[in-house]
């Protein structure tokens, strides 16, 4: 039976490089959580001692455009496949995307190319025309995220913290949740699936934390491009939020972590909304559920000052969090800037307590 299920589990596995990985940032992500992929170089660089390039030529891969009906797929596959030149041009063949939206668009494109053979002629042919760049495809194409969970374990050993609470010792309640355009357009190329996701989880398990399991735990986010972008659409975007906030608040969960930079930022940001427009957290202290990045969960887990990772750009304070944690941190250096001058604190809603 244990081999029985060795095989079907198989189907849930994918082949993620952990070395000689060409990386390529979210053109938007810098913006909500500025700290998250330069915290992913240093633990990969520095830390584990992995070889990762940065290509400062690399563009935007255009998805937003694309999901919103504004850029022609024409033109985001012949971007695509600039990029993969430019990882072949740099001696890697490790393709590795911080962006979910990215990671779902790179997995598109290269299932499209090849079953749609014209398909990918014609991109090379755009690509020469536009570049003069020949047509690649890479070896392996993970997301970040992927990668941290196959080092989790090497994490584990150099981790300074746990996800554990320190006043009463017992692992800290957490909820994952996985970006649609990882987990459900392309199922296949997770680690999981769409039923049985396991990257985030296995962060948790790894560094000591509990996963928290709750009816709507595979609901989206509310991002859905054409739900925020336009702004009479907003409600619905809100909405989805929302049903998860209160399906998740009977669990008491200690944080929330995300794999996919809107969905990490709707769900910090969606919060501090909700709680100016109806006057209501979904905690029982009245400050909201922090919501981290994967890359920030690693970062405190192996001692990042947390100023330094920006958790100061989130909506939802996270001091609670790192009080529990045990993680050491300056008040007063909360919102210094970059030249050591003080910034502006931002306001606080109401129902806040502090």
């Amino acid at each position: 039976m244990f081999e029985g299920k060795k095989l079907i589990w198989q189907e849930y596995e994918k082949e993620i490089a952990d070395d000689k990985l060409f990386y390529v940032r979210s053109c938007i992500r810098q913006n909500f959580f500025p700290g998250s992929e330069s915290a992913f170089l240093k633990i990969l660089r520095e830390i584990l001692g992995k070889d990762v390039f940065e290509d400062p030529r690399h563009s935007t891969c255009s998805g937003i455009g694309y999901h919103g009906d504004v850029v022609p797929i024409e033109t985001v596959q012949t971007i695509v496949a600039r990029h993969f030149s430019m990882m072949k041009e740099r001696g890697y063949e490790n393709y590795v995307a911080s962006c979910v939206t990215s990671f779902g668009i790179y997995t598109e494109f290269l299932d499209m190319w090849e079953h749609f053979p014209k398909t990918k002629e014609q991109t090379a042919k755009y690509l020469k025309a536009a570049t003069g760049r020949e047509f690649v495809i890479p070896k392996n194409l993970s997301h970040a995220s992927d990668v941290i969970y196959k080092l989790r374990y090497e994490i584990a050993e150099k981790a300074k913290f746990q996800l554990v609470n320190k006043n009463t010792g017992k692992p800290l309640k957490i909820v994952d949740h996985i970006g649609c355009h990882y987990g459900k357009m392309f199922p296949k190329s997770s680690v999981g699936g769409s039923e049985f996701p396991q990257i985030l989880s296995g962060m948790i398990k790894a560094w000591g934390g509990e996963v928290i399991d709750y009816p709507e735990r595979r609901h989206c986010c509310g991002f859905g491009f054409r739900q925020y972008l336009v702004q009479s659409n907003r409600g619905y975007s809100i909405a989805n939020s929302y049903k998860k906030f209160e399906s998740m608040e009977p669990y008491e969960p200690d944080f929330i972590v995300a794999n996919c930079p809107g969905c990490a930022m709707f769900m910090d940001k969606w919060q501090y909304t909700i709680a100016s427009m109806e006057n209501r957290t979904f905690d029982r202290e009245g400050r909201g559920i922090p919501a981290l990045t994967y890359e920030e969960m690693a970062a405190l887990v192996l001692g990042f000052d947390p100023w330094e990772l920006g958790l100061q750009m989130h909506q939802i304070d996270c001091e609670p969090l790192l009080d529990k944690i045990g993680i050491p941190y300056d008040p007063a250096k909360k919102y210094i800037g970059l030249h050591g001058e003080q910034l502006p604190k931002p306001e606080q809603v109401n129902c806040f307590r502090h």
